[in-house]
């Protein structure tokens, strides 16, 4: 089944400190407002972010049905996602990992207290 923005929506909101805000015109979910996610204009593409240049070829190598990138991305630790190529298990993770990745070293502190 395609993920869709209504489930991006979901499991973004629900991590703490989550609030929706628009990122060039689409719909952006932020940490303590640092981007995290961001639905792109197609309507079908999720921006996320990544550990490290390294991780986002890796994933992009490994599942490139998956995962891609565009040149405005060039040198951002971001990787896109086609919302037809994972679940929502996956897309959970996804989202909360790119989240991890921007919250502050507390609220991720509690958040990793609270497992």
């Amino acid at each position: 089944m395609t993920v869709t923005e209504t489930d991006v929506r979901r499991l973004a909101l629900a991590l703490p400190a989550t609030t929706e805000k628009p990122s060039y015109a689409t719909p952006g979910f932020r940490v303590k407002d640092k981007l995290f996610a961001r639905i792109r204009e197609e309507g079908d593409v999720l921006v996320v972010f990544v550990a490290d240049e390294a991780e986002k070829s890796a994933l992009i190598r490994a599942e490139p049905r998956k995962f891609f990138t565009l040149p405005h991305y060039d040198g951002s630790p971001t990787v896109l996602v086609r919302f037809a190529a994972v679940g929502v298990d996956e897309l959970a993770e996804l989202l909360t990992d790119s989240w991890r990745i921007r919250a502050p070293k507390r609220l991720r502190a509690e958040f990793d207290a609270a497992r």
